[in-house]
Parts: C-alpha cells; structure tokens; sequence
C-alpha cells in the first residue's frame, strides 16, 4: 500500500523582469486575461468577428439537422404547404391534401386557424403572402364521459371529401390523434369557439368582466381570397349573384325603404328604418362586396335616425334592426355601427316598464312610451324571449349592465311561471299579470317558436353556467317527444304536430323546421346524443316538404297524414300553399352540413337556391313570395321581398352571439342562401 499523497503548496516569486508573478492555478487566468489584454484592439477584433460567424453558422445549421432527424414526416408542416411546395414533394413522402384541393384541414391538427362558415370553403386569417410557420400538437386536457353521437365525438370539424382522400385524411387524423391522445374538440364559427363536450371554462371573473373590451376592428384588407374548388366555386359565385340581384332591386326601387316590392317595381314602409338594407349590410361583407357595404354604410351615416315619432315592434326592430347592427360592428370593427345600436336600444328600454316586467310589444322610439298592440294587452311568448341574445351583446360592448338585465329577468319569471306542460309554453303572456294566457295550446310554430331555440343559445352565449335556461330546454325537449312527435302513415316521416286541449293536430309550420339544426347544436355542444338522431328525422322531413310541392318549394303550414292507406305524407290546405322566402330550413341544413359533413344537405340547399330563382325571381331585379307552391304553371307572386331574405346575420330570429368564456370575440353564424 502506497501511503496518500501529500500536497504541498509552494508559492514561488521569480525575479527575472520579463516573467510574472503567479500563484498557482490564478496564474493560468490572470495569464489568459494578460495575454489577451496585450493583444492589438484589431487583433481582438478579428477574433471576437470569427467567434460571432462560428455562432451564427451554426444557429443556421440546426433547423436543416432537425429536418433531417425528422425525416420530414411531420404532417403538420405539409397542412402549411402551398400547392407549389406540394408538387415538389421530396420522394416518398405524401402529402395530406389542403384547401386547394377543396378540403378542410382537420382543426386538431391546425389550432390556430378557424374554418369559416358557409359553403364549404376556408377563410384563413392572415394577410396575403404571408408565411405561417408549423406549430408543434398542444396537449390539451381530456373531458372524460362525452355525450352526443358516436358521429360527433370524432376529431372536430373535418370537411368531407370523396372516395379515397376521404380515407386518407381520415387515417391522418386518427395517427395524429393516437400521437397527442385525446384533445378537447372546438369547432369554429368565424370567431365564435363552441365546443364539443359537455365541460366548459371556468367563468370570467368579476374584474374580467369589467375590463372586457369589444372586438378588435377587423381590417378588410386582410382578408384572403376563398379557396374553393371548381364546382364548389360555382355555386358560391351563384350564390353572390343571387345576392346581387336581390340587392339590385332594393337599390333600384326601395332604397332607404323598409321593403322591396319587386313586381310593381315600388316599396312598402314598416317602421321606416331600412330594414332590407340594415338585414343585408352582413352579408355584403362576408361576401366580400366592398362598393355595395360602403352605400350602405353612408347611407346608415348619413340617413339613418332613430329620433322619429313612430311605433315600432320590440321584437322584430331587435332582431332586424339591432342584431344587424350589432353583426356589422362584429364583422367591420366600425364604431359607427355600435353607436347606432346602443342609440336603438336605449329608445326600446320603455318597453320594459310594465307592472310585470314583461316587456309591452310596441315603443314609440321618438317618444319613448310604449303599449300593448290595440286590440290585447298580451304578448306572444316567442316576442318577449327572443330579444335576449342581442340586449345581452348590447351589455357586453357598451359595458352597460341595464340591456343585460331587463331581459334577463323576463326569462327568470317564465322560468318560474305555472302552466307549462312537461316544458311545453303557452303560445301568449300578460303584459300586466306577468302570467300565461289562453292556457292548454302548445306548438313550435308561430308565437312560440323562437323561445325553444333562443334558451340553448343564451345558455351557450352564457358560457353554458346558467342552469335555469340549460333545464328549460331539456325539459322542453322532451315535453316534444312526449307529446308532439308523431310518424306519417305513407313512408314514416317524423313531424312535430300542435297539441291543443289534449288534442294532437298533425299540422307543422315551416317555422318549426328550425328545431333540426338547433337540436344538432345542443348536441354538437354536449346535450344527449338521441337530439341528433331526431334532428336527423326532422331534417328530412323538412326536406320533404320542399321536394314533394310542384314547385320544389315548402308551403307555409303542412299537414300530415297519420293513415298508412294515404298515398301522400304532406297535404296543403288552399290558404297555407303561400312561400314568403322563410330561411328556417335552409338554416337547419346548415348547421346539420357543418356537423354531419353529409353532402346531401348541401345538396338540398342548393336545390332549394335553384328552385328560389326559377319560381320566384325577377327579372328586373329582387325576389318575390308567391301564393301557390302547387303551381308551377302560375305560382302567383305576391309582390314583396321581405327584409330577411338577403339576410345572413341570424339564424331563424335574433343574433347567435355565441361566447365560451374567457373569449370575448365574436362571428356571426350565416344562413339564408348562403349556405349553399
């Protein structure tokens, strides 16, 4: 055994002058530090020069060494290619197929993108020729015990395709699924995140809520041209020329006017306010048509007043007037747009002051007084209940809880109101005794149609936090199933009759053929997967009332027949074969596309865009309802374009302002022709 080493230390001082003290290991860097102080500061600089180059090469040499670890497999970074990138593939890698070839990227893979509504087609928010660099898979947290239909459990919003590439791009996802396992599905409606299960955010806090901000102004000059494919291209184009030549009648014959009547080449007033004009503004800028939005942008400058001695309908001033405006100011980011609309708000705040609380139906907008129609001092139920999406919004951007809160405490007292029958409302209410009246008729149609669809979306506008009008909806939905739900004799097509005094009546107005797309959206948002399957049901159904009229065009009441021996499921009485261009249908075959990615429902839009233009458009500018959709011979226009056929802000009646907090941005859902 050697025995340890000892160390000793010798501090050793030289005395020749040109040597340099040192002690030990401080020499070495006290000599380093020496040696480069006595080097040139030119010297030094060459140096510090080739350093920095060594450094920079290298940063540059990473990416391509990363790329080729890869092995460029990523298919992340090939949704971001363009169709020239893609042709230069390198061999033996293939690329997942991307908007040009006119299909959707899968929102999972493509977080940061949000497929625009209508058509089929994709809006990419960013501004021309520039790059968007590949983002990493976000690990999101999975929400255990989903409901909704196995069909739309699956990976988000994926835009159909055909044969083969409908496969490919289905595997791709289920690759990319089983890499970043289970993500919370979103889908995107222009802005408006909505999503797929029954969890939801936290809700904003009370300083969160006070510091919310309205939208940022979106910039027209960002907008990316649609990327479609040549067929879907032609429709589209169809589409905006359909617009185009509505819009050209209007502009001609009834402009500042509330309606068009195409016929006599002439107009009709309602409240004087443009209604026709104020409904189109949206959808002259998701359509991307500058020169017509700026008219009638300077003429809402410069005409339009609300300081006038008229009586104007709460209800339909809301949802035309106020909900138009309020989706201008979403879309343009204009404040011209927003101060109109408070201005028109605060004139309809009279309405409120009743004994009950619920809202009188007319407002003097000049006076400020309001009062119940002449002849009742009732109001329709779907009236009162279905101007709550646009006062809550109106709350939100002017920061101004009154909107918010008058309309808030209408839905609490109908909440608690006797008379309801499994969830199924009355048709009227007191505008003085705040209680349901001529009891025991309950129906989706006219007077109540809206309030069952306005409950599921106030609750997700909301945030999906307020219980009351999330129970509501459930129940009534159920109270449809029980009592209203019946199959015809024929071919079994499932209809929703009226119930009155505990007797069925097989009879259904168009207006119920929004129920189908708004049970899709409750289940699209985590409600019982059993709603899609009826949505389904019903779809067809209003599907059928289209195809099975001479004209390819739905009457505005139909029957059914309950009896097997019938050789016809839809029957129109003379009086109900009228078609005064309703949106319902078309709106529900939207949102069922948008969902199911079935093609078929795009399909039947179009057809019913086709059968608009062959029976009731004019030639010299505007569209017309007609009488007789029996008729195609003679289908007898009734001279009059109403105010909501070129419109696209709402679906059915009242602005969908759909929020899922923390987000405060908000996109209007189209409807009408558009979504063809």
């Amino acid at each position: 055994m050697y025995p340890p080493s000892r160390k000793d230390f010798i501090s050793l001082t030289l005395s020749d002058p040109h040597s340099h003290t040192y002690n030990n290991g401080k020499h070495r860097r006290q000599s380093c530090w020496r040696k480069w102080k006595q080097l040139s500061r030119l010297q030094r600089s060459l140096i510090l020069f080739l350093l920095a180059l060594l450094l920079i090469l290298g940063l540059l040499s990473y990416p391509s060494i990363t790329e080729q670890w890869r092995g460029l497999s990523d298919r992340e970074d090939w949704l971001e290619l363009t169709d020239q990138q893609l042709k230069a593939a390198p061999p033996g890698v293939k690329p997942v197929l991307g908007p040009a070839a006119g299909i959707a990227p899968a929102p999972a893979a493509r977080p940061h993108l949000e497929p625009a509504v209508g058509l089929d087609v994709i809006v990419e928010a960013r501004g021309p020729n520039v790059p968007i660099l590949p983002k990493p898979p976000i690990k999101k947290k999975t929400f255990p015990n989903k409901r909704g239909p196995p069909n739309l459990q699956k990976d988000g919003n994926v835009s159909d395709t055909v044969g083969g590439e409908k496969q490919e791009q289905e595997a791709v996802q289920e690759e990319e699924g089983e890499e970043e396992g289970k993500e919370k599905k979103i889908v995107s409606w222009r802005g408006a995140m909505i999503e797929a299960d029954q969890a939801t955010e936290p809700p904003p806090s009370a300083n969160e809520k006070e510091a919310a901000a309205p939208p940022a102004p979106v910039n027209p000059a960002d907008t990316v041209p649609l990327e479609v494919s040549t067929g879907t291209a032609d429709r589209l184009e169809a589409v905006r020329d359909a617009f185009r030549h509505a819009w050209k009648g209007y502009k001609d014959h009834a402009w500042g006017h509330d309606e068009l009547k195409p016929i006599s080449k002439s107009f009709s007033e309602w409240f004087g306010l443009g209604l026709t004009l104020i409904d189109s503004l949206d959808t002259m800028w998701i359509m991307g048509l500058k020169e017509e939005f700026a008219e009638g942008r300077n003429w809402v400058e410069k005409e339009l007043s609300f300081n006038k001695n008229v009586d104007v309908n709460l209800f339909e001033t809301t949802i035309r007037v106020l909900g138009g405006l309020l989706s201008c100011y979403h879309l343009s980011g204009d404040q011209l747009f927003l101060e109109k609309a408070k201005d028109l708000g605060s004139r309809l705040m009279p309405a409120f002051k009743t004994p009950s609380k619920i809202p009188f139906s007319d407002v003097n907008i000049g006076k400020g007084t309001a009062h119940p129609p002449r002849w009742t001092s009732d109001s329709t139920l779907a009236e009162v209940t279905t101007i709550q999406l646009e006062f809550r919004e109106l709350s939100r951007l002017t920061q101004e809880p009154q909107y918010q809160e008058v309309v808030n405490e209408v839905m609490k007292m109908v909440h608690t109101l006797p008379g309801k029958h499994d969830g199924l409302v009355p048709m009227f209410i007191n505008t003085h005794s705040g209680q349901f009246t001529h009891k025991g008729v309950f129906t989706l149609g006219a007077r109540a149609d809206s309030y069952y669809e306005y409950l599921l979306k106030q609750w997700i506008q909301g945030g999906k936090i307020e219980d009351n009008l999330l129970e509501d909806y459930l129940q009534a939905i159920e109270g449809v199933k029980k009592h209203l739900v019946r199959k015809t004799g024929p071919n079994m097509f499932t209809f929703i009759g009226e119930l009155s005094h505990n007797r069925f009546n097989a009879k259904m107005d168009h207006l119920v053929c929004f129920l189908p797309g708004t049970l899709a959206l409750g289940a699209h948002n985590g409600l019982p997967g059993d709603h899609m399957d009826l949505a389904v049901q019903l779809m067809e159904t209003c599907h059928q009332m289209y195809v099975q009229m001479e004209t390819g065009l739905s009457p505005e009441i139909a029957h059914f027949s309950l009896q097997s021996s019938d050789g016809q499921d839809v029957l129109v009485k003379p009086a109900d074969r009228h078609n005064l261009l309703r949106p319902e249908t078309v709106e529900s075959l939207f949102y069922m596309y948008r969902f199911t990615k079935d093609t078929k429902y795009r399909d039947w839009g179009w057809d019913i865009l086709q059968n608009f233009n062959k029976y009731t458009k004019v030639p010299d500018g505007g569209y017309t309802s007609i009488n007789n959709v029996r008729d195609p011979v003679n289908p007898g226009p009734r001279d009059k374009m109403e105010s909501f056929f070129p419109a696209s802000y709402r679906t059915d009646k009242g602005a969908p302002f759909l929020k899922i907090p923390p987000q405060g941005h908000f996109w209007m859902l189209l409807r009408c022709c558009r979504i063809t």
